[in-house]
């Protein structure tokens, strides 16, 4: 190809050339058509579909590490594509669509100010990761901004607003077709046929787009931080993540609504309880929000200076869950001991494959972030009782 760009076009048709590392299956062992272990694209297109295939290759490419391909994470990234279209379905039927006037920088709901920052970051990120040809740091960025901050949060936080003022209904339903715009510009390079399927769809209706995605230009940096809307919105998220990790911890139903005390709020945190009330019931799932102090019976979180007491009495049995636990917990104990004796035999790691060995650091690893969390648990529970 050097040679031909050369004597036919005068010119060299690259300078730049990314050696990646070896593809292995998803066991850690070179692929081997005696040992049958050969992983087929073709196939994996097939089930899964070339863009999730491509992002897997992406999001594995860590420089100097061989890449693991297995198909259920190549699933996984589909599942990806599916968060992404479902999205654009969302902004589809709410009637979010491209405002040509549009400026991010002077909108007024703080929810708006703050995505608009998060794609700021999201874009940096992912800009700095790709001219330093880490590939998989970019896929991450990309990931994390789609479906954790826009899908899993944004999303839920503007519904109330769509329904309501008209005004900061007609913002939000064009700062999401903003962001989303963005997001397909950075997702192009890693996912290019369903971004640019959802390019065409989401232009406004009668209108087209000025180019095909692929011809677009690559985002600019707008300076649309907000420390205010990050403190905010930030705040409202950890709230609601708390209360969500310990009723999980705590096996509490999903659809129990549970009354909610706070104490030792401050002005700035009981505002934003008032302000954020209906949210903070719909997404973590509350009966009622109170100041007060902590009643008897209550699991307590600490927020910042805040403490939010999650009363259980009667919504579980204590006892019961108490027991649960202890259980669990001596089972990954028991789990991280042979790990840990299995790690410590010299013959062993000296011995068995390399792949093998990682697979049980790996092992022991989760087990060890699953005893955390159980502890964690069992302790906010005994310091309730």
């Amino acid at each position: 190809m050097m040679m031909m760009g050369l004597h036919f076009m005068n010119e060299v048709p690259f300078r730049i050339v990314y050696l990646h590392a070896l593809i292995r299956d998803e066991k850690g062992q070179k692929m081997s058509k005696s040992k049958g272990n050969v992983v087929d694209p073709l196939e994996l297109i097939d089930t899964y579909g070339a863009d999730a295939l491509r992002f897997t290759m992406a999001a594995c490419a860590a420089q100097g590490r061989d890449i693991r391909v297995a198909p259920a994470r190549v699933e996984g990234y589909r599942n990806f594509a599916t968060k992404l279209w479902n999205a654009a379905r969302f902004a589809e039927m709410n009637q979010c669509v491209s405002v040509a006037d549009f400026d991010p920088a002077q909108s007024r709901e703080t929810v708006n100010r703050w995505i608009a920052g998060e794609s700021e970051r999201a874009l940096a990120s992912v800009t700095e990761a790709l001219e330093a040809l880490r590939f998989n740091e970019a896929a991450a960025a990309l990931y994390h901004f789609v479906w954790h901050v826009f899908c899993d949060w944004y999303v839920e936080l503007i519904k109330p607003i769509l329904a309501g003022n008209v005004e900061a209904a007609a913002e939000t339903r064009a700062m999401t077709a903003w962001v989303l715009d963005r997001a397909l510009q950075l997702l192009h390079p890693f996912m290019p046929f369903v971004t640019e399927e959802l390019w065409a769809k989401l232009a406004p209706e009668g209108e087209s787009r000025e180019s095909l995605l692929i011809l677009a230009s690559w985002p600019q940096h707008l300076g649309l931080e907000n420390a205010e809307a990050d403190a905010e919105i930030g705040w409202l998220i950890r709230f609601v993540s708390e209360v969500r990790s310990v009723r999980a911890e705590m096996n509490v139903p999903a659809r129990a609504r549970v009354p909610f005390v706070i104490s030792g709020a401050s002005k700035e945190t009981t505002a934003r309880v008032e302000r954020y009330e209906e949210t903070l019931l719909r997404l973590a799932r509350l009966e009622t929000v109170s100041f007060g102090s902590m009643p008897k019976g209550a699991v307590q979180i600490v927020l910042d200076e805040a403490t939010l007491a999650l009363p259980l009495a009667g919504i579980i049995d204590v006892d019961v869950e108490q027991k649960r636990l202890k259980r669990e917990i001596d089972k990954v104990g028991s789990e991280i001991r042979q790990l840990d004796a299995k790690l410590a035999n010299e013959k062993f790691v000296s011995r068995a494959p390399e792949h093998v060995v990682e697979e049980q650091r790996e092992r022991k690893a989760d087990a060890e972030a699953i005893a955390a969390r159980l502890a964690q648990a069992l302790k906010r529970l005994e310091a309730a009782l």
